[in-house]
């Protein structure tokens, strides 16, 4: 049995998907250890399925009865593991809302980092590892110049806006 980490919060201001509603269908569903993470609709569970067949369990009953279509990130807890060994910012982590994680649907190519990089000001800072983009922003997400041009730039799947969501996620999926 695997322990799944799902992000369904999305960019561009998508829908929150309300918590406890949505640990109530995936229950339903024959999910196993379902816990949801506050208002965020972030969920964690236990399936013998393959992320792809948890994904496509999961999709038509947060569109059916949630009005839920953009895309969803699924990952395992040693993915999961991996994203925060791989964080290049490890200073940051107790700053957890100026470090940032954002997933994309694939490797960014070349042009894309370089226009990124073109527009990154002041102290913010950025690096890709795989499909990760890691920022750590100083100043904080609100103040942050450059957070809306990497959702724009960069084929964006799903955010932890904070490092706090990439921690509790990672708490919650050890004890499912």
């Amino acid at each position: 049995m695997t322990t799944w980490i799902i992000l369904f919060r999305g960019v561009g201001g998508a829908t929150l998907l309300p918590v406890k509603p949505l640990a109530i269908a995936l229950t339903e569903e024959g999910f196993e250890g379902v816990r949801t993470y506050i208002n965020t609709g972030n969920v964690v569970l236990k399936s013998s399925d393959t992320s792809e067949r948890v994904l496509k369990r999961i999709t038509p009953i947060v569109l059916k009865e949630f009005d839920f279509s953009k895309a969803i990130l699924i990952a395992s807890t040693a993915e999961w593991a991996k994203l925060i060994a791989d964080n290049p910012f490890p200073n940051a982590v107790c700053e957890p809302t100026k470090l940032h994680a954002y997933f994309m649907e694939r490797e960014p190519d070349e042009v894309a980092i370089k226009a990124l990089q073109s527009k990154a000001e002041g102290p913010d800072e950025f690096q890709i590892r795989g499909r990760v983009l890691y920022y750590y922003t100083p100043q904080g997400i609100s103040n942050a110049r450059l957070f809306p041009k990497i959702e724009r730039t960069l084929g964006v799947v799903a955010t932890a806006r904070n490092w706090n969501t990439v921690l509790k996620l990672q708490a919650l999926a050890e004890v499912a």
